[in-house]
């Protein structure tokens, strides 16, 4: 069994026991966050009526706050003497999936 997830504007195909890094989420290590479903596959049978997703939930447990790899945003130009350097380092958190809600319907 599988789902679909929007987190952070993204979609993550998602099972029970995976571990995946998502946009940072405001909770600390060891709480408990419900994750939107946009599609269920149970076996043969897959979920994809907006009526039957609104009541299943995808729960996962917040394992770790990281931080991506650094960035570095260089803008020249030409005989103008004008360089600007900038950097960027994108924080994500890492969710273990502990359970997926059955279709009912």
């Amino acid at each position: 069994m599988y789902a679909i997830v929007r987190s952070g504007g993204r979609q993550h195909k998602v099972a029970v026991g995976d571990v995946l890094e998502v946009d940072k989420i405001q909770a600390k290590p060891g709480d408990t966050v419900e994750l939107s479903t946009l599609l269920v596959v149970d076996g043969d049978l897959v979920t994809s009526d907006p009526w039957v997703l609104a009541g299943v939930k995808v729960h996962a447990e917040v394992v770790d706050q990281t931080k991506g790899a650094k960035i570095d945003i260089l803008k020249y130009k030409n005989k103008t003497g004008y360089r600007k350097r900038l950097g960027h380092r994108q924080q994500y958190t890492a969710i273990k999936i502990t359970g997926i809600d059955s279709a009912a319907k």
